[in-house]
């Protein structure tokens, strides 16, 4: 019986690709699902033999150590060099958008206290 392997709900499509590359290079013996058009299923890599297993989890274990710690040092060095996003640099590179955000959070919460606020 196959054996959730990885599932590839809210991975960017890069690391989906390294690992599929990763799996691949190794000799894994997977498969892959999507979750289809009404998302009932599961984004997912499954492995088909279940004696690989802890090889195959020891494999993503050690590449997702190495990821981490690669894009941990992309964003100190990002910090570093004053490139990193903050909120004040995305508002004044996209001003329109923000402005719209901070419309659509302030029509949600007059939306929701405006009952409460007439009963005064």
């Amino acid at each position: 019986m196959a054996t959730l392997l990885f599932r590839l709900a809210n991975v960017t499509e890069e690391e989906a690709w390294e690992v599929r590359r990763l799996l691949d290079e190794h000799g894994f013996d997977t498969y892959e699902t999507h979750a289809g058009f009404w998302r009932l299923g599961v984004d997912a890599i499954w492995l088909r033999d279940p004696a690989q297993l802890d090889a195959a989890r020891e494999v993503l274990e050690r590449y997702q150590a190495e990821r981490q710690a690669r894009v941990q040092q992309e964003h100190a060095d990002r910090v570093a060099q004053g490139d990193a996003p903050t909120l004040w640099r995305r508002l004044w590179q996209h001003p329109v958008q923000m402005l719209l955000v901070a419309l659509a959070v302030l029509a949600m919460l007059a939306l929701t206290l405006v009952p409460f606020l007439g009963l005064i």
